[in-house]
């Protein structure tokens, strides 16, 4: 099942913090605390104001991503995690987190470059990998679904799609 963008960006920070580090500790914290309290406009705020004074932190520009998508403000969210990797290519997480935002506007194309390009940053990023099969699954389930209109006398297609939507927890055609 593919996640919300909200949890793999949660589940990313993590990753994301012991790599790029350079956060002071007790604003970070800070900042996350707020959003464990569900004060998202205050921990933006808090991260916006510590974001003026040190605008290359990438694990702060990352939670603020990670605050964007909280508050619904996915495109702005998706102009962090593309300027936090242009400025660190070799990070997988913001690749990660901008695939799951694609994903969840139903472009797979575009979430599926962008766990590749998660891959190659490392190779061994579960979370990627697993987004990267979702992707997948859901770019399956589309062509099958293509499949099934152009050639609705195929009688391999029907079990195929059933099993892909099995896979993607979807009951109603694509």
């Amino acid at each position: 099942m593919i996640h919300t963008p909200s949890a793999l960006l949660r589940l990313a920070l993590a990753g994301l913090l012991l790599v790029a580090g350079g956060v002071r500790a007790d604003e970070l914290a800070e900042v996350r605390r707020l959003q464990s309290a569900g004060q998202t406009a205050e921990a933006l705020a808090r991260a916006d104001r510590y974001l003026a004074r040190q605008p290359k932190d990438a694990s702060m520009r990352f939670l603020r991503g990670v605050l964007l998508t909280d508050s619904h403000r996915n495109a702005e969210a998706a102009e962090v995690f593309e300027r936090l990797i242009e400025d660190y290519p070799e990070l997988p997480e913001p690749y990660n987190n901008l695939a799951a935002l694609h994903a969840a506007v139903g472009d797979y194309d575009r979430a599926k470059s962008a766990l590749d390009q998660a891959l190659r940053a490392n190779p061994g990023f579960a979370a990627a990998h697993e987004n990267l099969g979702d992707v997948l699954a859901m770019l399956a389930l589309r062509s099958y679904a293509r499949a099934a209109q152009l050639e609705p006398a195929n009688p391999a297609l029907p079990a195929k799609l059933k099993l892909v939507r099995q896979l993607v927890g979807q009951t109603a055609p694509p």
